[in-house]
């Protein structure tokens, strides 16, 4: 299936200021839709390891099929045509240190399910790699089953002099059930730069009382502060060598090293003829600190100022049992990217991510109105968090499931929120065509479009294919089932099983949705189960929706139906992180 196909017209280019969900295979997607360095952030969290089966993007090993045809995932991918492919189209490239480390990995791994990985992303890399601007960055998100292969990749790629950190994000509490080895607790999150003028300016965490007692332990009229140096290492022949008063740091191997905000002080505009004088001025204000040791250097007062906190280091660790413990916060330690464990924010998908960890990344190395990617999209956490904090955003993701989850997320958290979704069927003969390439992504499609949710795995589902959730008497919240037919050979009995799940898992109301017209078998069949009265109206306990309907805009009868996600955050408010319209509203 080529998801191109499925679309009323080609690719939207990335010239459009409109956000975007692409439905299809993110490599082709890269290719054909986005445009060389013209995205400021890129935020993947690829597939692996997961301890989940879920559907993942790449093709068929065996090479059957369409290309982008779906693969479930069950942590390993097996050596084929498509592995063999990505290596190939390295080799065609021009990144000679690539093409070196991956016949290398190759020669080591042999073709087994690690080597299709890594042959599979960095292809894909490569794509990511073309698209970011000079001053983008990248986060890849992966645990450390395989972040040592990615990281020589990513090298490989970006340049090791683009790597900035190895994040080291803690995302569960702690592991009971262990079976010889340590907990198994976090998460590897790789950073790379597009050059060096990199956007880069990480927030503050909040300073701990203790480090505040410890060390600002020290008081005056200006506030707590501390003693620290002023002098760096080394020998200057400068003005920054030379002797001040009876001090001279060269026979100690050093040199005068004056922080800029401790200048900025004391300068009010003005500029000073020497380090001398500099000097001097500090210590009329006071902020000198002289030795009562002969031969010791002076030092200088750095005072606290809690409103900056502490920058963000390479470790992200959520501390349980710290509240009450930071200097002027509630929150305990990293409480901003604490694992998900908040019912509010699960959304029952397996890899999905706490907001607050992709809103830190975001607004580090990006600036309002910039351009957010995530190939690997999922449910939508990174797009979420990018348009809450008012930059644009490209989602991609393979599976019905995500794009319709992530189009429920969006337009439930974000009232009159603009983007397009591409790559999904416009038309009935588009919806046809999905149909008859894969049947199960047309179930998923079909089950979101009727105001449900799919199943999110293939085989064994006993006639249900999907689920969809309504308001019930007295405000509870009841679930109603959903059979969708992609084929053409369809009868009365299958619409009598469906009655028979109803009946047995005690189901009031089920939706039978079909690609052709239904027989008058089918209608009646339909029609001898009961119309059920409710506080909302009458509707039909079984009903048959038509694809063809579905296209003109019609939707089943039923009560007020209630969203299978949970809303989003509202957008910012403040007006730094606003946004002007972004095309057509959906």
């Amino acid at each position: 299936m080529d998801a191109r196909n499925l679309a009323s017209g080609a690719w939207v280019p990335q010239g459009s200021d409109m956000n975007r969900l692409y439905y299809g295979d993110n490599l082709e997607v890269m290719r054909k839709a986005i445009d060389d360095a013209s995205v400021d952030l890129v935020y993947l969290d690829p597939p692996f390891n997961s301890n989940a089966g879920y559907n993942v993007l790449f093709k068929s090993a065996s090479g059957a099929g369409a290309d982008a045809s779906i693969e479930a995932f069950d942590d390993t991918w097996t050596w084929g045509e498509a592995s063999k492919s990505a290596l190939l189209d390295i080799d065609s490239g021009i990144n000679r240190s690539l093409q070196v480390m991956m016949r290398a990995m190759h020669d080591a791994l042999g073709d087994s399910p690690l080597m299709a990985y890594l042959a599979m992303m960095a292809v894909r890399l490569v794509e990511l790699h073309r698209v970011l601007k000079s001053t983008g960055s990248l986060y890849l998100h992966c645990d450390p089953t395989a972040s040592h292969y990615l990281k020589l990749v990513l090298d490989a790629v970006f340049g090791a002099e683009n790597f900035r950190n190895e994040i080291v994000w803690r995302r569960t509490n702690a592991h009971n059930k262990l079976s010889k080895q340590f907990g198994p607790i976090h998460d590897t999150i790789l950073f790379y730069s597009r050059s060096d003028d990199v956007v880069f300016h990480p927030g503050r965490r909040p300073y701990s009382q203790a480090y505040i007692s410890g060390s600002f332990s020290s008081e005056d009229d200006e506030g707590r502060y501390q003693s620290n140096v002023l002098t760096g290492a080394g020998i200057r022949s400068g003005d920054s060598g030379q002797p001040w008063r009876n001090y001279d740091p060269t026979p100690k191997g050093r040199h005068w090293a004056i922080p800029k905000k401790l200048v900025a002080a004391i300068t009010n505009g003005g500029t000073f003829e020497s380090l001398n004088d500099i000097l001097d001025a500090l210590d009329r204000k006071g902020f000198i600190l002289h030795p009562k040791s002969a031969g010791a250097l002076p030092r200088y007062k750095q005072y606290l100022e809690t409103s900056e906190g502490v920058q963000y280091q390479d470790i992200w660790a959520y501390q349980p049992g710290t509240r009450g413990t930071l200097a002027g916060s509630t929150e305990g330690i990293d409480e901003d990217v604490k694992w998900l464990d908040s019912e509010h924010e699960k959304l029952g998908y397996p890899t999905q991510k706490p907001v607050g960890l992709l809103s830190r990344l975001i607004e580090t190395s990006s600036n309002p109105g910039d351009v957010v990617l995530d190939p690997f999209c999922g449910c939508g956490t990174a797009v979420d968090a990018a348009e809450k904090l008012g930059r644009q955003w490209i989602g991609i993701d393979i599976t019905h499931i995500a794009i319709g989850m992530i189009e429920n997320r969006m337009r439930e958290g974000y009232s009159g929120i603009r983007f397009e979704t591409i790559g999904v069927p416009r038309d009935l003969a588009s919806a046809e065509r999905l149909a008859a390439d894969d049947p199960h992504q047309f179930q998923q499609w079909v089950s979101w479009q009727v105001g449900g949710y799919p199943r999110d795995k293939k085989g064994g589902d006993k006639g249900i294919d999907g689920w969809f959730n309504y308001l019930a008497e007295s405000g509870k919240v009841e679930t109603g089932v959903i059979s969708v037919k992609a084929g053409d050979i369809v009868n009365p009995n299958m619409v009598r099983d469906l009655g028979r799940v109803m009946e047995r898992d005690k189901f009031r109301f089920g939706l039978f949705v079909m690609k052709s017209m239904p027989t008058k078998g089918m209608r009646e069949e339909a029609a001898s189960h009961p119309t059920i009265e409710t506080e909302f109206g009458r509707f039909p306990a079984l009903q048959i929706v038509t694809l063809a309907e579905l296209m003109m805009g019609l939707k089943p009868k039923l009560p007020p139906l209630i969203s299978p996600v949970r809303k989003a955050a509202r957008v910012e408010t403040r007006v730094s992180h606003q946004k002007g319209a972004q095309g057509a509203l959906l």
